[in-house]
């Protein structure tokens, strides 16, 4: 595989990063044995499944072997993920398809419990493993990674529960390494922001609802049209009043000053008591409070 990961590491490389070869060795011995047999990649348009979407087809190109790229879309689906998994996708040259998720039709999801991520994921690897019986793949992977270690994570739960691979986090990968490689190989989204699911926007709790979705997606379409690169708008609870908290860089506030008369009036229309801005900023886990 060396050929291969000269390629993928290019020219030149820091040499703190040199322990990435022994990595991405591992990564690559993984995929070229999974390849004959067939994968379906669980992709999302984020980061990890990107990195690994690439990465597996370097492999396959080089090996040879079968390639699916799956991509669930569900009223939790920010739709910009769902526009970056296609365009991704389509760069790449990887067969994608599309398949209708159904988890907000779980009672179970919908309570939104810590558990919520939980019923997501068994949902998508049913999906997934629904098409990989009938089309031949014998084996399914996800984007889970070696940084994902140690974090509360219910959907790496069903992920174990239902025999998916997780080869980023078996080769020892880190965001870190991810992000790395994927800019010295100009790829896009080398810095996107993690973008957990809409319904990760609302508070435990609080009943995830299509409507809650929509107006958490629309919301944010605001905030993207303002030019903004890292928000959240999240729907919070105090006693029986709903409300949304807007989260966002420290150096984008301002941004949000600007255009606080429309995210209000929007916020109002859509029956919510009022429109707040956080000034301790954006933070992962800031919809579970």
């Amino acid at each position: 595989m060396n050929t291969t990961i000269n390629n993928i590491l290019c020219d030149n490389i820091d040499p703190s990063k040199i322990k990435l070869t022994e990595k991405l060795n591992s990564l690559f011995d993984q995929l070229a044995n999974l390849l004959p047999n067939g994968i379906i990649i669980a992709f999302s348009g984020g980061v990890d499944s990107s990195f690994l979407l690439w990465a597996t087809e370097q492999v396959r190109k080089s090996k040879g072997g079968k390639l699916l790229a799956l991509t669930t879309n569900s009223a939790s689906m920010p739709q910009i993920d769902l526009g970056d998994a296609k365009s991704f996708a389509e760069l790449i040259g990887v067969e994608q398809q599309f398949e209708n998720s159904n988890e907000i039709s779980n009672p179970d999801y919908l309570k939104n419990d810590i558990d919520r991520c939980y019923h997501c994921k068994t949902e998508l690897f049913r999906i997934t493993l629904d098409i990989a019986k009938v089309d031949g793949y014998e084996h399914i992977v996800y984007g889970y990674n070696y940084s994902d270690i140690g974090d509360t994570r219910p959907g790496h739960k069903a992920a174990l529960e239902n025999n998916i691979i997780s080869p980023l986090a078996e080769a020892k990968l880190t965001k870190d390494d991810i992000r790395y490689v994927m800019q010295k190989n100009n790829l896009p989204f080398f810095d996107k922001p993690s973008s957990p699911c809409l319904s990760s926007r609302i508070m435990h709790g609080i009943e995830v609802t299509e409507n809650r979705l929509k107006d958490i997606q629309e919301m944010e379409n605001i905030l993207y049209d303002g030019g903004l690169n890292i928000y959240r708008v999240r729907i919070s609870k105090n006693e029986d009043q709903t409300f949304l908290r807007i989260e966002v860089a420290p150096d984008e506030m301002l941004k949000v000053i600007e255009m606080k008369d429309r995210l209000w009036e929007e916020g109002i229309k859509r029956g919510y008591k009022w429109v707040t801005l956080d000034l301790q900023g954006y933070r992962t886990g800031g919809g579970t409070i």
